[in-house]
């Protein structure tokens, strides 16, 4: 028969799930190899044929590595929580459990018929409680932890208290909030349950407090940094401001260094590494304290401090600048500029802070009507608010220096403030500023004439022996936003008594969503968890009614794969010994700063809470590209009068009149030709149209763009895959390009990877169809095309270069094909060699070759780099300068021998017509030349 696509691939999925054949063995004597994909979100849209593409990646070298002889994990489950499913109960009242659960099975059966090794039995889903109570256990650890800087690692919040009832909190070395107490030894036992608690939240790595937010009023929620771009949520472009509000957060800027450093030990893409590095920001600096003048009464400090990494231009300060959110703000701002300072503050929330950061042209600011008192020059200089300035940042606060920082020389130009010229090396500084660190220093009273290293060491000095000031290492990492006022998320193990968080008991977890009438904040204001019914603790304390953000499951996630099912861990000591981290990694580049700096974050934290034993948890990390969408076009012809007309005129004639262009569903255009009948089912409104052809056909304009519904360019794998099977599309998409790189989809290609697959099918059957294998012995022709693949597959796999792969599976194919190559010793590990590329074909043929068992257990052929030894040369025989036939002939051959046997050839003696040669010119291992 010929190549029955449908029937073999149904029939051998069947057979991997009834087998339960990729399931990963525990503790297993063979070498462990765990390879993991990013896990989606159940869309409701089902999948499209650019989401497989890493996921295909992943399943050829799972594939690959089990026929290497490890024993692979290769797990698979949803990121199940999420924004699109609350939006779609929020409008039709539906659970979103249920519009979950039905997208997940959506998501299973395209999952499974693409033909993926995945070891169903550990699948995860981060919205079922037997999830999500280790998530909420994770939480209880941070919250019940504190940063020790002695150690430099999490400990017990225990331990803290320990420390400081006995010996108190001077010289106490943690990571915590600026205002925590000053307590001496036994102090702590005095402070009454309620004191002791406000002063802890101040030390945990889960903290609760006051914290600028973006703000999203239609989404009525928190959205975290990256869920937002230019002031617009990045779902449903709803717009954001800045609030303040009460929220927890995560202490990961504790992490900050190890984070960092950790960026050396792991095989990653160099720009994800880059965009951490800048994401963590480290700067070496100094914190600098200006007093202010005449400060008002009742603020909480006289002093503004301002982090620098340029202390050096401390005497060209000409104004400060404190973020709009700055809590100094509104006490520090005199009655007159008031107005103007509100009004400003107002402008400033609907930006969000990556705006403000990116935003390096636009120049704004109001003046306070404060001064502040520079503490080394001693000159009163303006404070004003910018919203260049993050309160996240730092202090909130920086010094403007306008001679050595250009937005800060744009600043004071628009503002008519001083430039002060403090190097004699800058230039032009009426023109533009110069950050030069050359020079000596002028106008700089005490370090005047000395260079950059010896003032910035003098200034240090300096400050804090005045104790104004003091050398500092700052980081640009502000602590995690961890809550979101949304129903479809963890419930945060937490109740309220005194105003204050405590957490609930662990046996008591997990803590259940709880039944709502609706999915939309209470009347009041509250987060949806307000409307549920008497759900309070212990009938009578308020729980928490924020759920935990999108991030919080996928923060730990690899590690239930290892044992899902347990119940009195998140995974076995054992298991987690055994599998211990990821060793390959395959996702977005888009989850830089997001999953995969929580995911670092977390796995530290659980490390040093001697939980898990690997300090990073993805060795190697790939970053698939994007399948881009190919768009159709049609072209409408436009009136005079500017309206659409009923007429439609082919691409190639379209510059002849005035046409606006139509985005057509991709699925009706083949090779660029419309199917017309189907185009007027897809717009009713052209039933009637009439068609301006080229050649009798309607050609489609083409343009690559994103994959859209809205374009109309979003291809179905269902409909690939019904017409040519899962191996073809699984293939194509591998030879679309690298793997690491953005490519356009064109289903125009796909027709060549399955004549290629009936081509390579057909090399196990004769004329008649029929399955026809031999057990003769292969020519050393057959032998060295088999060996060349096997080498070529085996280093293209290993370095992740799908791509050429499979080019080079269709050169052994053809080269076979031409051989007449029917051999079983050739054809049984070709089947191997490409069968993680198209496993059902090769399944099938594996199993009419004999073979009983899946072909999963069975070893990668041994490349043998004998058979592509050259031993043969085809010389290429010239008579007077013609080439009239090639010879094979042994490359030991010296000259002589060759000449004889050249000479006794029937087809040289036909073109030597008797005669006896003049010369015969040899070059070994080139060409024979007769001159006759």
């Amino acid at each position: 028969m010929d190549y029955q696509f449908k029937e073999i691939e149904q029939k051998w999925q069947g057979f991997w799930a009834a087998h339960q054949t990729f399931k990963a063995e525990q503790d297993s004597a063979k070498p462990k190899y765990y390879v993991l994909d990013m896990f989606p979100y159940p869309s409701g849209a089902g999948l499209h044929v650019g989401h497989p593409l890493g996921y295909i990646a992943s399943d050829i070298f799972a594939r690959y590595k089990r026929l290497k002889g490890f024993n692979v994990l290769h797990p698979m489950g949803y990121d199940s929580f999420g924004l699109p499913a609350e939006q779609y109960a929020i409008q039709t009242g539906k659970h979103p459990a249920l519009t979950t659960e039905t997208n997940i099975n959506t998501y299973r059966r395209q999952l499974d018929q693409i033909g993926f090794s995945f070891d169903w039995s550990r699948e995860v889903r981060t919205s079922e409680p037997d999830y999500y109570r280790w998530t909420q256990w994770i939480f209880m650890q941070l919250f019940n932890s504190w940063y020790n800087l002695e150690t430099d690692k999490a400990e017990p919040i225990s331990l803290l208290i320990e420390k400081i009832s006995t010996a108190g909190s001077a010289g106490l070395k943690a990571v915590a909030d600026e205002d925590i107490l000053d307590l001496a030894p036994g102090d702590w036992a005095k402070l009454s349950e309620t004191e002791q608690e406000k002063e802890l939240l101040k030390y945990r790595l889960t903290y609760l407090r006051e914290s600028t937010v973006n703000w999203c009023p239609a989404l009525g929620t928190v959205l975290a940094n990256d869920e937002v771009k230019e002031g617009f949520s990045e779902r449903g472009g709803h717009p954001v401001e800045q609030k303040k509000m009460m929220q927890w957060s995560m202490r990961i800027s504790a992490y900050a260094e190890r984070l960092l450093q950790g960026l050396n030990t792991i095989d990653w893409p160099e720009p994800i590494k880059e965009m951490q590095r800048n994401w963590i920001g480290k700067s070496v600096g100094a914190s600098v304290r200006f007093k202010i003048e005449n400060p008002p009464a009742g603020i909480p400090t006289d002093q503004i401090e301002v982090f620098t990494t340029r202390v050096d231009t401390i005497f060209g300060v000409s104004y400060l600048v404190l973020a709009p959110e700055h809590e100094l703000v509104s006490a520090l701002t005199t009655p007159e500029q008031e107005a103007a300072v509100e009004q400003y503050i107002i402008q400033t929330k609907k930006k969000s802070e990556l705006d403000r950061m990116a935003d390096t042209k636009t120049v704004s600011g109001a003046f306070t009507g404060t001064y502040v008192i520079n503490p080394v020059s001693g000159e009163r200089v303006q404070l004003w608010i910018a919203d260049y300035v993050l309160a996240g940042y730092g202090t909130g606060a920086v010094m403007g220096v306008p001679s050595g920082d250009q937005r800060d020389w744009l600043f004071a130009r628009h503002f008519n403030l001083p430039v002060v010229q403090i190097l004699d090396a800058q230039q032009d500084i009426t023109l533009q500023a110069d950050s030069t660190k050359e020079g000596k220093y002028i106008n700089s009273g005490f370090i005047n004439g000395m260079h950059y290293q010896e003032a910035t060491t003098t200034l240090n000095d300096w400050l804090e022996k005045m104790q104004v000031g003091k050398a500092k290492i700052n980081y640009r990492m502000r602590d995690a936003i961890f809550g979101r006022q949304r129903y479809w998320g963890e419930p945060i193990p937490v109740y309220f008594k005194d105003g204050l968080p405590y957490l609930i008991k662990e046996e008591e977890l997990p803590l259940l969503l709880p039944e709502v009438d609706k999915y939309l904040p209470t009347e009041s204001g509250e987060p949806p968890l307000g409307r549920a019914h008497e759900w309070t603790y212990e009938k009578q304390y308020q729980y928490e009614l924020s759920t935990m953000p999108g991030w919080a499951g996928s923060s730990w996630y690899w590690y239930r794969y290892m044992d899902n099912q347990n119940e009195n861990a998140f995974a076995s000591e054992n298991a987690i010994a055994y599998w211990k981290d990821v060793d390959l990694y395959i996702g977005g580049a888009e989850h830089a700063t997001g999953h995969l700096l929580y995911s670092r974050f977390w796995n530290k934290f659980l490390k040093d809470l001697g939980h898990v034993n690997e300090e990073e948890p993805f060795k190697k990390l790939i970053n698939q590209g994007m399948i881009q969408g190919r768009s159709n076009f049609v072209y409408r012809v436009v009136a005079e009068d500017g309206r659409g007309t009923q007429t439609l005129v082919s691409h190639g004639l379209k510059d002849q009149y005035k046409t606006a262009a139509l985005h057509v569903d991709v699925n009706i255009v083949e090779n660029e030709v419309l199917n017309i009948a189907k185009f007027k089912e897809f717009r009713p409104e052209f039933a009637d149209a009439e068609f301006i052809l080229e050649n009798g056909k309607y050609i489609c304009g083409v343009e690559v763009e994103k994959m859209s519904k809205s374009k109309f360019n979003v291809v179905n794998p269902d409909v690939l895959i019904a017409g040519y099977g899962a191996d073809t599309l699984r293939m194509y998409e591998m030879f679309l390009g690298p793997l690491e790189q953005s490519k356009p989809w064109n289903t125009n290609g796909i027709e060549g990877v399955f004549k290629f697959l009936r081509k390579f099918w057909r090399l196990f059957h004769n004329d008649q169809w029929e399955f026809s294998v031999s057990d003769a012995e292969p020519t050393k022709a057959e032998w060295k095309a088999l060996h060349k693949i096997i080498k070529k597959v085996q280093e293209d796999i290993e370095r992740f270069s799908f791509n050429t792969s499979v080019s080079s599976f269709m050169i052994a194919v053809n080269e076979l094909t031409d051989l007449k190559c029917n051999k079983r010793a050739i054809l049984e590990q070709l089947v191997l060699v490409l069968s993680p590329y198209a496993p059902h074909i090769t399944e099938e043929l594996w199993s009419l070759l004999g073979n009983k068992e899946s072909l999963s257990g069975a070893a990668y052929p041994e490349f043998k780099p004998e058979y592509l030894v050259e031993d043969e040369f085809s010389y290429p025989v010239s008579v007077n300068g013609k080439t009239r036939t090639n010879l094979n002939l042994s490359l030991a051959l010296e000259s002589a021998a060759i000449e004889e046997l050249v000479l006794a050839d029937e087809t040289v003696q036909k073109y030597l017509e008797g005669k006896t040669p003049k010369k015969v010119i040899i070059v070994k291992g080139r060409i024979v030349n007769i001159v006759i």
